[in-house]
């Protein structure tokens, strides 16, 4: 079999043709929130702090922390919150409210994102700038191959709406962003692909996903599609680096293959459709 232009966790990937396409937002297509896990753990810390909770040394607390809410990524932002609550009352001590936690943490992140924002709107900076390198080509190469496009994302809808007109990645999805609305707790994108392969008259196998999330990516393997880990790296970090940690939790959560971004797209998606066409290098 040839070789993807990709890391290929799983030998026996099943390689098309695929009827739709379901993609991660943060960190899969934007990289305007990067950098929301370390503004998340901060507070989380900080909360420890005050309540005397925080005992191991600072790198390990910040690791553990991290484990916790890496293992809930993609899944509404609520969640991590509730499992932070978890973390308080085993440490003995008297947690907030989950929405508390859930509204700290979206204070302190909007500061960051609300800059961002402002240099796209303004044309200080352009789409391909904050989008995963190469993510334009390959929505393109997609919806030329007429092939239905999903986004579903743990971020809050009004939020992702936005971002992706901002990025100019909104036009290739026609059918509208799956999000949770208001943080909807219930919100789950198991739900989204059952509805999806439903609507379409689809199996799962036929269904191809793109997430740099443990959750998207243990979900489309359940339904038995095929999912592609995006270890995307920190905006700047340049083309072709990968996310070591994002890489180890997709590896762990079920991925087929790994890439750090779309630079090689083409490639990728000539390997998935069309294996007897395709000859690239080890």
């Amino acid at each position: 079999m040839n070789t993807p232009p990709a890391e290929l966790v799983n030998p026996s990937v099943r390689r098309g043709p695929f009827r739709a396409v379901l993609f991660d937002f943060d960190g899969t297509l934007s990289l305007i929130r990067e950098g929301w896990a370390r503004v998340m753990v901060g507070m989380m810390v900080e909360r420890l702090r005050e309540q005397m909770l925080a005992r191991e040394p600072e790198s390990e607390l910040w690791s553990h922390l991290d484990r916790l809410v890496m293992a809930q990524n993609g899944a509404p932002t609520i969640r991590q919150m509730e499992v932070f609550v978890e973390e308080v009352r085993r440490r003995g001590g008297m947690p907030a409210d989950s929405w508390d936690y859930l509204r700290q943490y979206i204070d302190r992140l909007m500061e960051m994102v609300r800059g961002r924002w402002h240099v796209l709107e303004t044309g200080q900076a352009q789409p391909a700038d904050w989008a995963v390198p190469g993510v334009h080509a390959l929505l393109g190469n997609l919806r030329d191959r007429q092939l239905p496009l999903f986004v579903a994302s743990g971020t809050e809808y009004d939020h992702v709406a936005h971002e992706a007109q901002i990025l100019r990645v909104n036009e290739f999805f026609p059918s509208g962003i799956n999000a949770p609305k208001n943080n909807d707790p219930t919100f789950r994108k198991a739900n989204v692909i059952a509805r999806l392969l439903g609507e379409l008259g689809i199996r799962g196998e036929e269904l191809l996903s793109f997430g740099d999330g443990m959750v998207e990516t243990a979900e489309v393997k359940r339904v038995g599609g095929v999912a592609v880990g995006v270890a995307s790296s920190e905006y700047g970090s340049g083309v072709g680096v990968v996310n070591a940690t994002k890489r180890a939790t997709l590896i762990d959560a079920g991925a087929d293959l790994i890439i750090p971004d779309y630079a090689c797209q083409e490639e990728l998606v000539s390997w998935l459709w069309a294996p007897e066409k395709l000859k690239v290098e080890s």
